[in-house]
């Protein structure tokens, strides 16, 4: 008999119906909140039958253009995650696929648990010359993490996974700590001797672990409040902002995911009222060099541009560029694939969001003078 069951650490899923080997599911909407489009289920007793799962209300998502040319990750092992057949009709998202044993996990992108979170945090904590520092407790009482190293003057800023269902976010903050913590990386020495790095790797434990796609334990999008940020509504970004008013930020960066656009790229703060001499000339300089470091990257595809003095400044990274001058950027990857260097087997995977983090610091090593 077919089960589905999505009880566990980011699970996400509504079972509707099944018949013989279509199942009918709906994605959950996220606590207290209309966004929707994560998901993260497993299905036990169907190995060898040819499933046909059918996302019902997938039109009516966040962000519906995500579903064209989108194909679902799954596993059998909870290691090994390819793509499956998917296909969008413009009401219908159908994932088909023919496990061979009787547990098979379906993901909206490779997931990333809060089990994995501690790991990580335990594993770097651990480390010559790094500092935990848990900055506030969550609404769900969850502890948010400050992984700090560097002697260095400068300040740097990085943080991950405001929005909980882009989990390629901690991905690639997995890949820059490991980085930065190797005693055996030029760019990690360098990087610590110039400048004192704070790392999040994960802003939204809440809305994580709750399998949500883009808000916390009360349905607050965390990438709106950084211009009045609450204890009472974000605790996360209070906390946050708080740690930055005591210690200034000279660069930062927010990593995210990006539903629709195929392809790894940043957005600025052009828009902010008080842009300073040279400020923006020097986050281009980090996006086209990026690009030229790594076929990974690239500058033809991304957001539009704000009108001068028209920022929305309840956004990290325009709230952190006008209240310290920072050079301040969202890096966005794909749910989908980087289509000018595409991967059939697995698209935008954990391994490349790894290996964009150890470019990106690189470059951000390259240019730490000029920050």
């Amino acid at each position: 008999m077919i089960s589905i069951t999505s009880a566990f650490d980011s699970g996400n899923i509504r079972h509707i119906n099944t018949q013989g080997d279509r199942i009918d599911l709906e994605i959950v909407t996220d606590n207290q909140s209309d966004f929707y489009q994560w998901f993260h289920f497993r299905v036990a007793g169907a190995a060898g039958r040819p499933l046909e799962m059918r996302i019902l209300n997938a039109k009516g998502s966040a962000y519906p253009l995500g579903w064209p040319d989108y194909r679902a990750r799954i596993s059998e092992d909870r290691v090994d995650w390819r793509l499956a057949d998917t296909g969008f009709d413009g009401e219908v998202l159908t994932i088909r696929h023919t496990p061979r044993g009787n547990a098979l996990w379906v993901a909206y992108f490779v997931p990333y648990s809060m089990e994995r979170h501690h790991d990580l945090v335990a594993r770097i904590a651990q480390r010559p010359g790094v500092t935990l520092t848990e900055l506030t407790r969550t609404l769900d009482g969850q502890p948010l993490d400050c992984l700090t190293m560097g002697e260095g003057p400068k300040m740097i800023w990085l943080h991950a996974r405001q929005h909980p269902g882009e989990t390629m976010a901690e991905w690639w903050m997995e890949g820059a700590l490991e980085k930065l913590t190797d005693e055996n990386d030029a760019t990690a020495r360098l990087l610590r001797s110039k400048a004192t790095l704070h790392i999040i790797p994960n802003m939204n434990p809440d809305g994580s672990r709750r399998g949500h796609l883009r808000t916390n334990a009360v349905g607050v999008n965390l990438n709106r409040e950084w211009a009045a940020p609450s204890a009472e509504r974000s605790p996360e970004v209070l906390a946050v902002r708080n740690r930055m008013d005591e210690t200034g930020v000279d660069f930062a960066m927010d990593v995210h995911g990006d539903e629709a656009i195929p392809a790894n790229f940043l957005a600025g703060f052009e828009g902010i009222p008080s842009l300073r001499e040279g400020q923006n000339e020097r986050f281009l300089r980090f996006r086209d060099t990026l690009a030229a470091r790594t076929p990974d990257f690239q500058t033809a595809k991304g957001y539009g541009l704000s009108e001068p003095g028209k920022a929305n400044l309840t956004m990290s990274t325009t709230q952190l560029a006008e209240r310290f001058g920072a050079v301040s950027m969202t890096l966005e990857m794909p749910f989908k694939d980087h289509d000018a260097n595409p991967d059939p087997e697995r698209a935008w995977s954990p391994e490349r969001c790894k290996t964009l983090a150890h470019s990106c610091l690189d470059n951000l090593a390259a240019m730490i003078d000029k920050i």
